[in-house]
């Protein structure tokens, strides 16, 4: 898509590791966004009218073409975001999941359903069905650029809405790498669009005519976010990020829990929104766990088994965090604050860090992790649930796992298992508090993305009729009798 003005201003998508130039972009004004939506719009009408057969055959033509051409697709996100062709390709495969879950189940999330019209209204033929919205905006992320936004786009096309995506300023080639393909598959309309810019640009999509904008990034950007769509009344699906815990029972497989527990913290050099970030550990276990994570973490190597900061500036915050829990009498048993550097990030354990330091406190999004040991398991879900956040969460216990995980006031939880939530399609994503609202994934993310339409229809004339002014006193007096006789006796 080409600006309308004649001198269109760019920008260039930089590879983070080497700041060599990776591709230029055009920086869309408001005018552009408009239009997109406005074609979007056109397209919507079409995109619907093919129903759920339709639209399915075509995503999954988009699917094919994702999967044949994952390596070009991995190279790309490692150029912007520097992450490993391992993770590059993991994120794309489960992406690939999702599409075809959506596309496989839409007709029988979305699709009419009969709901009981009740004794009263016996004569009443009553079904509810999920319409698409139309126009969805989708902001994504830089450090999933493939996963985290097709969560959204591609349950919004499932459900039948057209969408203009705007990616980040950081991976911007991987969106339009998206759009691009999913043109090949689906010429006719242009039912995905990419916008590319900065703040103005996300700004730009959130007041037009869109029907509803799914944004994934920080607390702080997700509450401007709302509030600018709030001039329209448009409704937001909000994916704010984590502080997200790790708690390790007495009886847990300290192994497994040390594994993923360095897993969660450093894989992605820590910029993952459900990583794990703070570790509350038995006592009974807590220096074995300790010393499992300490021996695990020294063997992982920035640049090795992970990328560089993709946004420059979060080592500054890293640093900060590490800087401030240090001064408050944590302790670095591997890395500290002299391991961040102008790029990367090396691993960093910490323990005996006061709760209230920000390195517990706020999202850090950098490879370090906080250990903490306390009592019991009761200790453990206070202090885990004693944050703004509440996105993802682990918990490790052979006994009790089930009972943890529903303590946590998280949007999910993996038991014996790190991050197991994110890769089920069939399971909705999504937190509480400063980590947002709204669910994508699964059923309720399908859901996300159409209205509910309920018809009543009448199938025959009863002889109470009660919605007229001729009903007469006999018939309320029947009425009464009858919920009486339904309704006013006592339960047992």
């Amino acid at each position: 898509m080409t600006s309308t003005a004649q001198a269109v201003e760019t920008f260039p998508s930089l590879d983070p590791a080497t700041d060599e130039v990776v591709g230029t972009h055009p920086v869309h004004s408001a005018e552009d966004v408009a239009a997109a939506v406005g074609r979007a719009r056109r397209a919507a009408a079409w995109w619907g009218g093919l129903g759920f057969a339709g639209r399915a055959e075509r995503l999954r033509r988009w699917k094919g073409i994702l999967a044949r051409r994952m390596p070009e697709l991995c190279d790309l996100v490692k150029a912007e975001t520097g992450k490993p062709t391992g993770d590059a390709q993991l994120e794309i495969v489960l992406a690939i999941e999702h599409i075809e879950w959506a596309a496989r189940n839409a007709r029988k999330v979305l699709g009419s359903a009969r709901r009981s019209p009740g004794l009263l209204l016996a004569n009443q033929a009553a079904t509810v069905e999920y319409q698409p919205l139309g126009v969805v905006g989708v902001i994504g992320p830089w450090n999933y650029p493939v996963f985290t936004p097709l969560g959204s786009i591609g349950y919004a096309l499932a459900a039948g809405n057209a969408v203009v995506f705007k990616p980040s300023e950081y991976t911007p080639g991987v969106g339009a790498w998206l759009a691009g393909t999913f043109a090949e598959a689906v010429p006719e309309h242009p039912v995905l669009q990419v916008v590319t810019g900065f703040g103005d640009t996300g700004a730009a999509l959130t007041r037009a005519d869109v029907d509803k904008i799914a944004f994934t990034g920080s607390a702080a950007t997700g509450k401007k976010i709302m509030a600018a769509a709030a001039e329209r009344l448009t409704p937001v699906v909000i994916e704010a990020g984590g502080k997200d815990p790790l708690l390790v029972d007495a009886d847990a497989d300290l192994d497994a829990a040390a594994d993923a527990a360095v897993w969660g913290a450093f894989s992605n050099a820590g910029q993952t929104c459900v990583g794990v970030e703070r570790v509350y550990a038995h006592a009974a276990v807590y220096d074995d766990f300790v010393a499992k994570v300490t021996e695990r973490a020294r063997g992982v190597r920035a640049g090795e088994h992970y990328g560089p900061m993709t946004m420059r500036s979060q080592l500054d915050v890293v640093r900060r965090h590490l800087t401030d829990a240090l001064a408050r009498g944590g302790r670095a048993l591997v890395g500290g604050a002299d391991s961040v550097g102008d790029r990367y990030a090396g691993p960093t354990v910490l323990v005996d860090v006061p709760e209230d330091s920000a390195a517990v406190r706020e999202e850090t999004f950098g490879p370090t992790v906080t250990i903490t040991r306390v009592a019991d398991m009761d200790e453990a879900v206070a202090k885990a649930n004693d944050s703004a956040y509440g996105l993802g969460s682990t918990v490790f216990s052979r006994r009790r796992g089930m009972e943890l995980a529903r303590r946590l006031r998280t949007g999910m939880t993996a038991v014996n298992a790190p991050l197991s939530f994110a890769g089920i399609a069939t399971l909705p994503f999504g937190g509480v508090g400063d980590s947002g609202f709204g669910r994508i994934h699964g059923p309720e993310g399908l859901r996300e993305f159409a209205r509910s339409k309920a018809i009543a229809r009448q199938r025959f004339a009863m002889p109470l009729a009660l919605t007229t002014f001729a009903r007469s006193e006999k018939t309320d007096r029947i009425v009464s009798r009858l919920i009486a006789t339904l309704h006013g006796r006592h339960s047992r």
